[in-house]
């Protein structure tokens, strides 16, 4: 009796140890601190950070929090490599072009000067290995990367004269990042990157005479319609897809359920971006159409992009000469482009021009 007695004792205190503790282990929290480039409340860049947070919070019921610092916290716009690399913060949001000048090859997955398109883009992410490309650039950072919100097509940028030949252009101070800052520096441009907060200022006090920014909804909230009257259309950024960066030592410590909620949260917050996009820059248009008759939509003109189109083509070549990885990463963005691009043409491209046609 006193051994059966004994075993149901033991059993008993196995029992509730197993069904206290499970369920402790289960609810452990976490809370990440994520760091973001952009200042506090910046509409559709800021709002993907809030819907990637709250999506997270409510799928982990709580068990996982994300506290976002905006620029104006961490006060370093474009430090947040450098912090999420050092484990300063946990997770960032940012344009992976910014860090070219310390790891070249992350400038290829924002967006590249006649590349695709959001559509394009994001097949190649998810389907066409990209996603796998990224990743062996980051990880030697001990850092993730995940897509983390496309503006889509953005404008060619604010002018304050007309662009209508190559020497308007020489000496031209321009605020234009990435690969594109190179193919214009070809052709003469002085391209310079800007923090977002500082643009507006720079174009007033004739620090630029030139700006790239996104679009219609970000430009207008930004006020350049009001300096320079000449609005361009895009070329150099026809997808430009922003990131989520993740240190791996704390996306290691995650349990695996919590890993792939956040996963799910960035790739949800990511395409919900392009289409807060597409409709915040419809609006925005109307508005700048109706308030700014004065402001005038260009093209370049095509003696300007037959030089940059070469110029791209020979900054590219000088790029990855060297650079095997770079080389890789290349020739599966063209490959895809190839392949993507001809159903492109004789889907959405051959839609559009037909609407184009019984509209006139």
């Amino acid at each position: 009796m006193k051994i059966r007695s004994l075993l149901k004792s033991t059993a008993a205190l196995a029992l509730t140890a197993l069904l206290t503790s499970t369920p402790a282990l289960a609810q452990e929290n976490f809370t990440l601190r994520l760091a973001e480039t952009w200042g506090p409340n910046f509409p559709i860049f800021g709002d993907a950070t809030k819907n990637m947070a709250e999506m997270a919070e409510k799928m982990s019921n709580g068990r996982l929090k994300i506290r976002i610092d905006s620029a104006n916290r961490h006060k370093a716009p474009f430090g947040v490599f450098d912090m999420v690399k050092a484990g300063q913060y946990d997770m960032g949001h940012s344009a992976s072009y910014y860090w070219k000048g310390k790891v070249p090859n992350t400038l290829f997955f924002t967006s590249m000067p006649f590349g695709m398109n959001a559509q394009e883009q994001w097949a190649w992410f998810y389907h066409g290995g990209g996603m796998e490309l990224m990743q062996e650039v980051y990880e030697p950072h001990n850092m993730l990367s995940f897509p983390g919100g496309n503006t889509g097509n953005q404008m060619g940028g604010w002018f304050r004269k007309e662009i209508k030949t190559l020497e308007d252009l020489q000496g031209l101070k321009m605020r234009i990042p990435g690969f594109a800052g190179e193919v214009f520096a070809e052709v003469g441009v002085s391209p310079t990157n800007i923090p977002p907060g500082e643009l507006y200022t720079a174009l007033e006090r004739n620090t630029i005479d030139a700006v790239e920014w996104v679009g219609p909804a970000l430009d207008l909230r930004l006020g350049f319609q009001q300096i320079a009257e000449y609005y361009y259309t895009g070329w150099h950024e026809p997808a430009t897809e922003l990131q989520f960066l993740v240190n791996k030592d704390v996306w290691e410590k995650l349990p695996a359920d919590l890993q792939e909620i956040l996963r799910v949260s960035m790739r949800t917050a990511s395409y919900d971006m392009l289409t807060q996009s597409v409709h915040a820059n419809s609006e925005a248009w109307a508005t700048i159409r109706e308030e700014h008759p004065n402001i005038e939509i260009k093209t370049f003109p095509e003696e300007i992009f037959q030089a940059m189109v070469a110029a791209d083509e020979k900054v590219l070549k000088e790029y990855i000469k060297d650079d095997e990885q770079g080389q890789r990463i290349v020739k599966s963005q063209q490959e895809y482009l190839e392949k993507a691009r001809a159903y492109t043409n004789i889907s959405e491209r051959a839609y559009l021009n037909t609407m184009a046609e019984l509209e006139e």
